[in-house]
This record gives structure tokens, C-alpha cells and sequence, in this order.
């Protein structure tokens, strides 16, 4: 997973706490939900979309080759 996809997962676990936080203490807001299932539909895509690229194949030790005078 690379720097930004842990970066927006980190953004969607801490925008449901604090939505389920609010909603706690001042009642529910469907907007709010809202934009949390659009982070979270936005988060899982990123996911995907990071763990679909594959790795660069390792490529193979250089060697010396003959010196030019």
C-alpha cells in the first residue's frame, strides 16, 4: 500500500469517528453519513486501483563490460 492510500485510509477511519462522535452528541446528520460512504466507496477504489499495479520486475545485476580505451 503506498504513502497516499494509507494517508486516505487514515482520513476515512478518523472521519467515522468523529461523525459517529457527532452523531452521538447532537444527532444524526444523513449528509454526514453521506460524505462518509462516498471517503469510504473513494478509499476502497484507491485501495484497489494501488494493489492492481504491479511490482517492477527486479532487474538483473549489471556487470562490467569490456573498457574502451
Amino acid at each position: 500500500m503506498s504513502g497516499p492510500t494509507k494517508t486516505m485510509t487514515v482520513l476515512t477511519c478518523t472521519a467515522l469517528v468523529l461523525t459517529t462522535a457527532y452523531t452521538v452528541a447532537l444527532g444524526s446528520s444523513g449528509w454526514l453519513w453521506f460524505g462518509l460512504m462516498v471517503l469510504f466507496v473513494a478509499t476502497i477504489g484507491m485501495a484497489a486501483a494501488d494493489s492492481s499495479i504491479p511490482d517492477a520486475p527486479p532487474r538483473p545485476p549489471t556487470r562490467p563490460g569490456p573498457t574502451q580505451p
